[in-house]
C-alpha cells in the first residue's frame, strides 16, 4: 500500500528570482520550509496556495491541486487551504468572534471536495484550543501581537482546511510573544492531525517544532528529510553561520534544587542541570545545546566548575582542515548533541569513531524551551 504524501514540484521566474524545487512530505505533523531570508520559502508556500502562479504541481496525498501535464489548476479559493501570515491581518470593524467566523463561509464552497474534512473545527473547540475564550468580544485594535495570531491561527482553521500553511507566523513578535506562541503551535501539533508545512528562517523554531524539515536555498530544495536527522548531520549548518550550530533535545524533569537555582533533566540514565525552571516534575522540556559549547574529554576531569558531563560515544566526526575546526556528533543514551572542538584537538585526543569521551556542557549554555 503506498503512503499517501504532500508532493510538490514548482519551477519558474518571479521577477529576477528563479525557483525550480521539489519535495515531498508526510501527511501528518509539521513539515518545516527552512532557509535564509530571501531564499524562496514563501514563494514555494503562496505557489502551494496557489497564489503565486508557477509551473509544476502539487498533489495532497490523493488530491491533485495542480498538475500542469494534465492542465490541471485548482484556483486558490477553492483549495482547502488555511493560510497564517506574518501579520495577522484581522478585520479592524469586526470584534474577534466576528474575525473568527469569518473564514467559516468558504465551507460551503468547498462542500464539493472528494475527501470530506476530518477535522471538523467548531468554534468552541478552537477557541478553547488557542485560549482566546475571554477575546471573543475585543476588537483586534485592543490586543497584543500574540493573541491576534492566535486569532488568525484561529480563523484558518474554522475555514475547515485540509493543509495548515504558516509564513513565519512569529516573525514580527517580541521575544515574550514568540515564546507564547510557541507553545500553542506546540499543541496544535500534538492534539491536531491536520498536516502543516511551516516557514521559517529561525533554527530554534525550527528544530523545536518540526517533525519533517526541507531546506531551501536560492530556490532549490538542499535536503530533506526527519527534523531530527536533518539537523543533527555534520554537513548541516543554520543560516545564521556555523557558530548558531545547535540541537535541540527532549529530556525529562526529575527534580528541582531551588536552593541553588537548577533544575534537573534526565537523558537517558544520565542528566544534566539548567537553570531553575517553572516545568514540572515528570514534564518534557526541549533544550537547545550550541555545538559550541560542548567540550570533549577522554578522561572525566575533575576539580572543573562545568556540572555538566555526561558520558558520550562519538558516532560521526567532520574535520574541517581549511578552518582548523573539527565538528563532532555525540550519542547521549540516545540523544544526539553535536560539539565544536579545534582540528588540533581532534589530533592531540586520538578523538575517532566509536570512541567512548565524556561531553561537558555549561549550565548556562542550555535553554529550556517547554515542550
Amino acid at each position: 500500500m503506498t503512503t499517501r504524501m504532500i508532493k510538490a514540484q514548482f519551477s519558474g521566474q518571479v521577477g529576477t528570482f528563479t525557483v525550480d524545487a521539489s519535495f515531498e512530505a508526510p501527511m501528518k505533523g509539521v513539515t518545516a520550509l527552512f532557509g535564509r531570508s530571501g531564499s524562496g520559502k514563501t514563494t514555494l508556500l503562496r505557489a502551494i496556495a496557489g497564489l503565486t502562479r508557477l509551473k509544476g504541481s502539487f498533489y495532497l496525498g490523493d488530491t491533485c491541486w495542480q498538475d500542469d501535464s494534465l492542465g490541471l489548476f485548482t484556483p486558490p479559493h477553492k483549495r482547502a487551504v488555511g493560510y497564517v501570515f506574518q501579520e495577522a491581518s484581522l478585520l479592524p470593524h469586526l470584534n474577534v468572534k466576528q474575525n473568527l467566523l469569518f473564514g467559516v463561509g468558504r465551507q460551503s464552497k468547498l462542500s464539493q471536495r472528494k475527501a470530506p474534512n476530518p477535522s471538523n473545527f467548531k468554534l468552541d473547540q478552537v477557541a478553547d484550543l488557542l485560549n482566546i475564550t475571554a477575546l471573543l468580544e475585543r476588537q483586534p485594535t485592543t490586543l497584543s501581537g500574540g493573541e491576534r495570531q492566535r486569532i488568525a491561527i484561529g480563523r484558518a482553521l474554522l475555514s475547515q482546511p485540509e493543509l495548515l500553511l504558516m509564513d513565519e507566523p512569529l516573525a514580527a513578535l517580541d521575544h515574550t510573544s514568540k515564546q507564547d506562541l510557541m507553545s500553542y503551535l506546540e499543541r496544535l501539533h500534538y492534539e491536531l492531525s491536520l498536516p502543516m508545512l511551516y516557514v521559517s528562517h529561525d533554527y530554534t523554531e525550527v528544530s523545536r517544532l518540526a517533525d519533517h524539515a526541507v531546506v531551501i536555498a536560492d530556490g532549490k530544495k538542499r535536503m530533506s528529510g526527519p527534523a531530527s536527522e536533518i539537523f543533527t548531520a555534520l554537513d548541516f549548518h543554520p543560516p545564521e553561520g556555523r557558530h548558531e550550530t545547535s540541537v535541540v533535545i527532549r529530556a525529562q524533569v526529575s527534580g528541582h534544587d531551588k536552593e541553588n537555582g537548577l533544575t534537573k533533566l534526565a537523558i537517558g540514565t544520565q542528566s544534566i542541570n539548567i537553570p531553575l525552571s517553572t516545568a514540572d516534575v515528570g514534564s518534557e522540556l526541549g533544550v537547545r545545546i550550541k555545538a559550541s559549547d560542548v567540550a570533549v574529554a577522554t578522561k572525566r576531569p575533575d576539580f572543573i566548575s562545568i556540572r555538566n558531563i555526561l558520558e558520550a560515544r562519538i558516532t560521526d566526526i567532520r574535520d574541517d582542515k581549511k578552518t582548523g575546526l573539527a565538528e563532532l556528533l555525540l550519542d547521549v543514551d540516545g540523544a544526539a548533541i553535536r560539539a565544536q572542538i579545534t582540528h588540533h584537538a581532534i589530533r592531540e585526543l586520538g578523538l575517532e569513531k566509536n570512541q567512548m569521551v565524556f561531553a561537558l556542557v555549561k549550565s548556562m549554555s542550555i535553554s529550556d524551551d517547554k515542550g
